[in-house]
């Protein structure tokens, strides 16, 4: 690692003088690999705690409006071409949009820490119109939680590896841990987003049987007080 900033300073001396910058930008287009990269750099004293922490917050929260405003202009439209190409897919998109309806502010917060849902579930909700102060507030809340996940597990990966720096000091190792940072993260929102679904296709069963016996019991007591009334009038 310090033979690599040195590198850097020399061919490319703007990405030094202007690496807050620099990694603003990358947590909001690409977000999740910045952050790990920024959690390692902490670590390593290049950069310092409390501003990446709050850069990378205000970076993940414009990556929320990014994808707010991509619905809010184009519609439903993108999450027909690419979320309901499989059926697999749409059935699972299909899920998230009925939990959408009902718990709009959850759905926003919870989705955040998934793979893959987190952009379908803002697309859906610009192209719904949601309410765009409760839209910020429960982005900003989801960025913010998900950014401490992320930056903590670059860092503890970066500690790791300055425990061992003294044993080993070629940086290809450093890269090693950056990518086993990375996998673990990608793994955990895997985790989140499988154990997600599962909990909303089991609430729509139990929804679906409930209602059917709902139903069930309403036509019975419909049938009694018909009945009834039928004697009545006898």
């Amino acid at each position: 690692m310090e033979s690599f900033l040195p590198f850097l300073q020399n061919n490319f001396p703007i990405l030094i003088s202007h690496r807050y910058l620099f990694l603003f930008l990358g947590s909001a287009i690409e977000g999740m690999n910045t952050m790990v990269l920024g959690g390692f750099l902490v670590s390593t004293g290049f950069i310092s705690l409390w501003p990446i922490f709050f850069i990378f917050i205000l970076g993940e929260t414009v990556n929320g409006y990014i994808w707010y405003f991509v619905g809010y202009f184009a519609g439903s439209k993108p999450i027909d071409k690419w979320g309901r190409s499989k059926p697999k897919s749409e059935k699972i998109i299909n899920t998230v949009q009925n939990y959408f309806e009902r718990y709009s502010g959850r759905a926003i917060l919870f989705t955040k820490f998934t793979f893959s849902l987190t952009i379908a579930t803002e697309i859906m909700a610009g192209s719904l119109k949601y309410d765009f102060k409760k839209f910020s507030l429960y982005n900003f809340i989801g960025s913010a939680g998900w950014v401490c996940i992320v930056l903590f597990t670059g860092y503890s990966f970066g500690q790791s590896y300055k425990l061992l720096f003294k044993y080993i000091k070629d940086f290809g190792y450093a890269l090693v841990f950056l990518g086993g940072a990375t996998t673990l993260i990608y793994i955990l929102k895997l985790i989140i987003r499988s154990a997600f679904i599962k909990a909303l296709l089991a609430h729509e069963k139990v929804k679906y049987y409930s209602d059917k016996i709902k139903n069930s019991l309403d036509k019975f007591v419909a049938n009694g007080d018909n009945g009834e009334d039928t004697t009545e009038d006898i």
